[in-house]
């Protein structure tokens, strides 16, 4: 059973930056993309971040230059730093086993964990 749990969500100013984490289990992480996708209060899930088995990257307009996606295979995490943190981040972040690069229309069929609280606000 695939087990996804995210932390290090919080309430940080605008300008801020934050580092979240998600520690998985339950398949094999080396071989799968990992993803972070976030749920703003009255919108649909937004990919912002992807992670492949063999560290490419990718990540969404709205992030990109104020995020780093990175993973840990030994200890099956995968973490997304985000910096110069604006009001609009503000949203459930989610870590989800499932990659893409651009535009994932398919992010909403991922397994994905129980989310951690990002709050951007003065």
């Amino acid at each position: 059973e695939v087990q996804l749990v995210e932390s290090g969500g919080g309430l940080v100013q605008p300008g801020g930056s934050l580092r979240l984490s998600c520690e998985a289990s339950g398949f094999t992480f080396n071989n799968h993309a990992m993803s972070w996708v976030r749920q703003a209060p009255g919108k649909g899930l937004e990919w912002i971040s992807s992670i492949f088995s063999g560290y490419d990257s990718y990540y969404a307009n709205s992030v990109k230059g104020r995020a780093t996606i990175s993973r840990d295979n030994a200890n099956a995490t995968v973490t997304l730093q985000l910096n110069n943190l604006k009001t609009e981040d503000t949203a459930m972040y989610y870590c989800a086993k499932g990659g893409c690069s651009f535009n994932c229309d398919a992010a909403d069929s991922w397994p994905r964990g129980q989310g951690t609280q990002v709050t951007i606000s003065s």
